[in-house]
């Protein structure tokens, strides 16, 4: 009896041994830098603090600002007894695809028209970009290693997501330090010294996180070269709308690629335009050489999200595709589109302004109102960042970068002051 105990006592701890190792080798990863900084900024007590690093739109009380148009467009929902929780199709809400398809592309777009074109709903824009990615990654006729090449600097869920799905991140210039804005030859040059063939990622407008984007004349020419290299051109467009405050004027370059008939595809995403971060509302467009081909694409697509996700979520879904289909309401969002654009305009101007004109803040600051969109790169260092956020409790990161949104009429002086004790080494 003893002698059984024994055995049994035995077998139980070598149990707990290995069900207490199981996940030692396990590394421990690093916090999202965006996520801590923002952790940093809601436990920090002290009165003017400033969060400049979340990229959420913050109306001029620094509060989120839910559309008034989704408003309605919920309320509608909401009084709409025939809706119920089925699971959509795989590819998603058919009047969702379909709506989101000629926003990007254009209501009068050939490659729509022609069915080449190939729409799945997403998990917003990052899911866009991943199942883009684990398609290129299984079917792109590779003629080498699977490299993709981002921008210098780019979105930092960028890298993670190819690697993820077995694809190599390179890097192609786009930054310059000294201007503060596009190091065009660089990227000309990185399109042209690229094998035959390479998959680009490009940012579609309001670049992340510099905020620089193409001239359409350089647009052109990178067009040009993309087609001469037969290059596939890896679109996301996070912004549209929200850049300029103008919806077709930021689809501009995606549609005049589609039309130059750049192999290519674009990921979309509805979180910033319509204010639905938490619903995560995107879409992802392959474009197609054919009929044939896009039905091709729609048929990988649709195995490859349902082993996935299966079917996408319906209300985040449900509400773009009321505002884009009822012509009252999509009306209604380009005004409430202007509004967020034109409040981050002018907080740029502000700022240039105070900084120039009240301050003599030393450097050229232009470039605050040459960049577009959500972030503008200050072209402060590390340390000046770092110096920003120590002493003067606003949360940045450490690369300069800072959210448009998180500045406003009770802030902006502080944050301008501040900003130029940084630069002059007096904070």
């Amino acid at each position: 009896m003893t002698d059984r105990l024994k055995q049994i006592y035995s077998q139980l701890s070598s149990s707990f041994k290995m069900s207490s190792e199981l996940w030692q080798n396990v590394p421990l990863a690093p916090p999202d830098s965006i996520f801590k900084l923002t952790a940093a900024y809601k436990a920090d007590t002290y009165d003017k603090k400033v969060n400049l690093g979340v990229g959420a739109y913050r109306d001029d009380n620094d509060k989120p600002w839910v559309l008034p148009v989704v408003r309605k467009a919920e309320e509608i929902i909401l009084n709409t007894p025939a809706l119920d929780h089925e699971y959509l199709p795989i590819t998603g809400l058919p009047e969702f695809t379909v709506a989101a398809a000629k926003l990007i592309l254009g209501p009068d777009s050939r490659a729509i028209a022609e069915g080449r074109v190939t729409t799945v709903q997403t998990i917003s824009g990052t899911g866009a970009n991943h199942l883009g990615a684990l398609f290129l990654s299984r079917f792109y006729s590779w003629t080498g290693n699977k490299e993709v090449y981002l921008s210098d600097p780019t979105w930092a869920n960028h890298p993670a997501i190819f690697n993820n799905v077995g694809i190599n991140p390179l890097y192609y210039p786009y930054y310059d330090p000294k201007t503060i804005g596009l190091n065009f030859d660089g990227f000309l040059s990185s399109l042209k010294s690229a094998p035959s063939g390479s998959v680009f990622l490009i940012h579609a407008c309001a670049h992340n996180p510099t905020g620089v984007d193409p001239t359409r004349e350089q647009w052109g020419k990178i067009a040009e070269i993309m087609l001469e290299k037969g290059h596939y051109g890896f679109f996301d467009c996070a912004y549209q709308g929200f850049a300029s405050g103008d919806l077709d004027n930021d689809a501009w370059a995606v549609r005049f690629f589609v039309e130059k008939g750049v192999n290519m595809l674009v990921c979309q995403s509805f979180a910033k335009n319509a204010g639905l971060y938490g619903e995560r509302v995107g879409a992802l467009h392959i474009v197609s050489p054919s009929k044939e081909a896009a039905e091709r694409v729609k048929s990988q697509l649709s195995v490859l999200q349902r082993s996935e996700i299966s079917n996408p979520p319906t209300y985040g879904a449900r509400i773009v595709t009321l505002i884009l289909n009822d012509p009252a309401l999509f009306e209604e969002w380009k005004r409430d589109i202007s509004t967020m654009a034109g409040r981050i305009i002018n907080m740029r101007k502000e700022l240039h302004k105070i900084l120039t004109e009240e301050l003599h803040t030393p450097g050229n600051w232009d470039h605050i109102v040459n960049q577009i969109g959500m972030f503008s790169f200050t072209g402060i260092n590390p340390e000046q960042s770092k110096a920003l956020t120590e002493k003067a409790h606003i949360y940045l990161t450490t690369n300069g970068r800072i959210s448009m949104t998180g500045l406003n009429h009770n802030n902006i002086r502080y944050f301008a002051t501040s900003l130029d004790a940084a630069v002059r080494g007096t904070l």
